[in-house]
């Protein structure tokens, strides 16, 4: 699944970042630590791999 916002996609980059062992966790704050603890390295891949051409900075949680 892919990243729908460039903020998306650079949370998961951090939290892929965590997992791997390349930067601590106590690190993450928000989003990234969300996704490091309830997400697979793999889903994390897909999330961070994903082109940010075209992407949106942000986009708004539907409610």
């Amino acid at each position: 699944m892919p990243a729908k916002s460039k903020a998306q996609q650079k949370a998961a980059g951090a939290a892929l970042s965590a997992k791997r062992g390349d930067t601590r966790v106590s690190d993450l704050k928000g989003a990234s630590h969300e996704m490091y603890d309830s997400m697979s390295e793999d889903q994390l891949e897909d999330f961070a791999s994903t082109k940010r051409e075209g992407k949106p900075e942000h986009v708004a949680e539907k409610k």
